[in-house]
């Protein structure tokens, strides 16, 4: 037999074991789900369709996954039997339909993972006419495609619903905007002035969804979308420049197109104004990571994960002052900041948001994801370099918030070795870690916070000056908190990163005096998979590593209530631990700055925290180490047995 026929054979081989141990878990798996539809979770249909997911997941799962899902689903198994009884009273479960709902305590609808709302479902619609053209172009083309047509349809939208609004009152004989003549209405339903009150963008007729939609079977619907574009862009002075005005390019497939205007078409944008700006935020940010997947690196190096985004705003609490992320990518730590904002009664107006992105492409959508949200910021007159052209030269903010591309290599550090910035060290010019760093800190208030993502190589390396800056930094008393993260959380790199949190005042009046403290967080050992090379930080995760900063920091060693949220009650999703901070072995330490000289000044989590005590099982030492040696003679001796048997099969084989 050739080498090639038995490379062949033994692939085979492979395959069927991997298929053969996916079928295991399928069959565990399917057994939870009818567990699952017996304790009405679901109906038979979503059964069903699970059923049919599973087994193309795992029939594809190669050895290593499939031990991490039989080990997850054989606790499910375990914990659906002992609930099962009670679960239908307990679990607050509610079924009035073939899709009964789950419920809270209250009799309110709760929300499960799988459970997303209405959007969800156009969201996977998009994806896939979406995914359908990348045949035709790469990540970072298309996803402009996509995310400029919705943007396109939510203003379009807003803006029918104000004109509805506008002729009922016009059409209504009891109110005082009544107007008899009804071509009279229809003018006075077109006025401007109307809009722009309600800080709804203008909307010229051809600019419309309705026009748009009408022509989508057309071959000309390029060019019908880029006219649209630009009449916007000529009627809303904040938009010009924004929008993607190349839908004509003979490249983009006109069919293809068109069937994502139609999907587009059945999305409703206009149920009210909350609504709807929730509606498309969920839209952008599943796009945003979608594309970043898709599109590896190019795709994806605008996008932060929302799981980190969530970490850097709620240790940061940026409620009131200027925010600033020299390197804003999509936007998505503003939105954050303005969402942490709301959601504790705080007023938007409150912070001013101030940004810089080099990219163009990346810089238009940052301005339409803000645009759309309502928010107002200064990114700038247009894209530059935060380096060779700072746009914000004077700015002092009070927080700063980031995520600067990692070991960033060609950064022009070579024409700028006496900068203002570098007072802490010259940076390498091989490496702009360093360079962002002190970045940071030149735009720093004299109250100033910053928190932003790092590649851990920077809390440890000797290299080109690194050290020495790393050293003045800790010596200049600005490291607040050092956190150390699980890898697999960007869709950019596999590899672990770092949050670096800076404080210019560690003795401000509102916290302890931590002068001379630094607190290390290492979370490397969270975050649950979210697919078989994605990882996210789950809500609970997220808390206990924001609220372990704030017991720290506060005066009484307890994290105490966020700000209050309107009538001032508390917010219940950011309700914080009231639980004393303490050093947890594994976890987190505070460290004092004659410690880290001990360490050569290194910054990783790891050397100080130490190791997770583990709980004595109560077994003696000798016995087992006895077992173990007995278990491993076993283990040796069955080697030994297949060793023979392989090698007969091989000398078979003449091999």
């Amino acid at each position: 037999m050739s080498w090639s026929s038995l490379s062949r054979v033994l692939r085979s081989l492979r395959t069927l074991t991997w298929g053969l141990r996916g079928l295991r878990v399928w069959v565990l798996t399917t057994f939870i789900d009818f567990v699952k539809c017996g304790a009405c979770v679901c109906s038979p249909q979503a059964l069903a369709r699970k059923v049919r997911t599973k087994w193309n997941y795992y029939y594809s799962l190669k050895p290593t996954a499939v031990s991490v899902h039989e080990e997850s689903e054989m606790r499910t198994v375990a914990s659906l039997h002992q609930s099962r009884n009670c679960s239908a009273a307990k679990k607050g479960i509610v079924s009035t339909s073939s899709e009964p709902r789950l419920t809270d305590q209250h009799g309110k609808r709760k929300r499960s993972k799988e459970d997303h709302g209405s959007a969800l479902d156009f969201e996977a619609q998009l994806w896939a006419a979406a995914d359908k053209m990348r045949g035709h172009m790469d990540a970072s083309e298309y996803k402009h495609v996509c995310l400029g047509l919705i943007f396109l349809k939510y203003i379009s939208d807003a803006f029918e619903e104000k004109r509805n609004q506008l002729l009922f009152g016009f059409s209504d004989p009891k109110s005082e905007w009544f107007i008899k003549d009804e071509p009279q209405r229809a003018d006075a339903a077109e006025n401007r002035d109307e809009y722009l009150a309600a800080n709804v963008f203008w909307l010229p007729p051809e600019a419309r969804w309705h026009t748009i939609n009408a022509k989508a079977k057309s071959p000309e619907i390029g060019k019908v979308i880029d006219d649209a574009m630009g009449a916007i862009e000529r009627e809303n002075s904040t938009l010009k420049g924004v929008l993607p005005r190349d839908y004509a390019r003979p490249s983009l497939d006109k069919v293809r197109l068109g069937g994502l205007v139609d999907i587009i078409s059945n999305i409703g944008f206009n149920e009210s104004a909350a609504r709807s700006k929730d509606v498309l935020g969920r839209v952008y940010e599943y796009f945003l990571g979608k594309f970043a997947s898709a599109g590896g690196k190019g795709g994806g190096e605008f996008y932060t994960p929302q799981c980190v985004v969530q970490v850097l705003v709620d240790m940061l609490e940026p409620y009131k002052g200027r925010v600033f992320d020299p390197c804003c990518g999509s936007g998505g730590m503003f939105v954050s900041s303005e969402k942490f904002v709301e959601e504790h009664g705080g007023r938007v107006g409150d912070i001013a948001v101030y940004g810089q992105e080099s990219n163009y492409t990346t810089w238009k959508l940052a301005r339409m994801n803000l645009a759309i949200r309502g928010i107002e910021a200064n990114l700038g007159p247009r894209n530059a370099d935060s380096f060779r052209q700072d746009l914000h030269p004077d700015l002092k903010a009070d927080f700063i918030l980031a995520n600067p591309p990692f070991n960033m290599s060609d950064w022009g550090g070579e024409n700028l070795r006496q900068d203002v910035r570098w007072k802490f060290g010259m940076p390498p010019v091989n490496n702009a870690n360093y360079a962002w760093i002190q970045h940071f800190i030149h735009h720093l208030s004299p109250v100033g916070l910053a928190g932003f993502v790092m590649a851990n190589g920077s809390m440890s390396t000797q290299t080109s000056n690194e050290g020495e800056i790393r050293k003045a930094l800790i010596e200049a008393d600005l490291v607040d908190c050092m956190v150390a993260l699980p890898g697999q959380l960007f869709f950019t790199t596999q590899i672990p990163v770092c949050l670096w949190f800076l404080a210019r005042d560690k003795k401000n009046h509102k916290r302890r005096d931590r002068r001379g403290e630094t607190l290390f967080i290492d979370a490397r050992k969270m975050g649950v998979l979210v697919d078989r090379i994605h990882r996210e930080l789950t809500p609970d995760e997220l808390k206990k590593v924001s609220d372990c900063y704030h017991a720290w920091k506060s005066k009484d060693g307890r994290a105490g209530s966020p700000l209050p949220a309107a009538g001032g009650k508390t917010n219940e999703r950011r309700a914080r631990s009231d639980a004393p901070y303490h050093d947890e072995l594994g976890f987190c330490k505070s460290v004092k700055l004659e410690e880290i000289r001990t360490h050569d000044y290194a910054l990783t989590p790891g050397r100080y925290v130490g190791a997770e005590e583990v709980e004595d099982d109560g077994e003696p030492i000798e016995e087992k180490m006895k077992q173990l040696t007995t278990t491993l003679e076993e283990q040796f001796t069955e080697s030994g047995k297949l060793e023979k048997i392989i090698r007969g099969n091989l000398k078979a084989l003449n091999l």
